[in-house]
């Protein structure tokens, strides 16, 4: 072994995915395990974090020994445990908190808790080697929608948020194959917040439309109206950013999250970046959705930069990004 490379095990269980990963050296992704919920909560029709943490608690071993075994380690090659600590759901997270400072405690390793965020946008270092901060950051998830400015590893400005409803929750798994131009939907505009977002609106209104179309008895084309809802958030989204862009005068775009693999906001921010002569990235769609690869980037930037947790690290469900 290389007696350079720091080898993180990375613990991520913050909604409804068990993961597991190791990662050397910040950007080198030696293994990346997931078990996923997904099929279990559909029954409920969302996730039950009651259900999730006990998921959390039977997978949480067989995930790391995977990972390890993947990465063709032991515990006793690894030089730091990495593990989220929030935000998310309470209970889900206090599984892979405790997990980690158990094998931390056990075998005499340093810990460093990570927030959730800061690994969507960590993920971005994985497959773009050349991508070093300062740049933009869109995250845009089922729980969050921040634009961020990354001034430096670990070093975030939060330019604007959602006031409401996050962009994933707005159109997760939906289908959109219809006229994304069928239906000319409202674009929230705030005042005091210019990069802020705001889809509660935009979900009102699709309600509205709906009604009224019930009412005139006039035929519904479900795919229009999906396609044409998600170019009203994607608009918002690449509006908000190119406005950014222009006001910071950065040269770097990235999105995270969830719904960076979404190909209509992708395809529309390669797009926008393109016009403006500014590089874009994005990760590959497995290091989109929640796992443990990207938390083992971001906490090993936390860890050369001397961040160490204690034993006493607990979850944290409505972490900031850029609190400790």
């Amino acid at each position: 072994m290389n007696s350079n490379e720091i080898k993180i095990l990375a613990i991520e269980s913050s909604c409804d995915e068990t993961a597991a990963a190791v990662v050397v050296n910040g950007r080198d992704v030696r293994s990346n395990v997931i078990s996923s919920q997904i099929a279990l909560h559909t029954l409920y029709g969302g996730v039950v974090p009651e259900i999730a943490s006990r998921k959390h608690i039977e997978k949480i071993n067989q995930v790391i020994g995977q990972a390890l075994s993947d990465a063709g380690m032991t515990l006793d090659d690894m030089d730091a445990i990495g593990v989220t600590y929030g935000p998310g759901l309470v209970g889900a997270l206090l599984v892979g908190v405790a997990e980690a400072k158990a094998i931390s405690y056990a075998k005499k390793l340093p810990l460093v808790g990570v927030h959730h965020i800061e690994g969507h946008i960590s993920a971005n270092y994985i497959e773009n080697k050349d991508l070093e901060p300062p740049f933009l950051c869109l995250v845009v998830s089922g729980g969050h929608t921040h634009l961020v400015k990354v001034l430096d590893y670990g070093k975030y400005e939060i330019l604007g948020k959602t006031r409401d409803d996050a962009a994933g929750e707005a159109f997760d798994k939906v289908a959109h194959e219809g006229n994304p131009h069928a239906v000319e939907f409202p674009r929230a505009k705030i005042v005091d917040g210019p990069y802020d977002f705001s889809f509660s609106g935009l979900k009102s209104a699709v309600l509205n439309y709906l009604n009224g179309c019930k009412m005139k008895n006039i035929p519904i084309v479900q795919a229009d109206i999906a396609a044409s809802f998600q170019k009203a958030v994607t608009d918002v989204l690449i509006g908000n950013a190119m406005k950014a862009i222009d006001e910071f005068g950065m040269d770097k775009f990235a999105i995270a999250g969830g719904v960076a693999s979404n190909g209509t906001l992708r395809e529309g921010m390669r797009a926008a970046c393109e016009k403006k002569g500014v590089a874009f990235y994005h990760p590959s769609p497995i290091f989109c959705t929640d796992n443990a690869a990207m938390i083992g980037v971001a906490a090993y930037y936390d860890f050369m930069r001397g961040q160490r947790d204690g034993l006493d690290l607990n979850a944290v469900p409505n972490l900031k990004l850029g609190e400790r």
